[in-house]
């Protein structure tokens, strides 16, 4: 594991990023990386898309608001 340098300001946003989102701070920076890798390598994909994707690969059954799964 290594140790990344950040401005300052991208810490502050991380920090309130992880606390709104029940995140450690290093799982919010994670999370970020991996979507912005997601997102560059799949360029024709929007996020909802790229995470609908990324739920059904692990097993999730994710259903639109206002959709009976059933």
């Amino acid at each position: 594991m290594g140790i990344v340098n950040i401005e300052d300001e991208l810490h502050e946003q991380l920090r309130r990023a992880a606390k709104c989102s029940f995140r450690s701070i290093n799982a919010q920076a994670a999370y970020w990386i991996r979507l912005g890798m997601l997102c560059e390598t799949n360029p024709g994909m929007n996020f909802q898309e790229i995470m609908a994707r990324e739920m059904s690969a692990a097993g999730v059954a994710a259903h639109p608001l206002g959709m009976d799964p059933a």
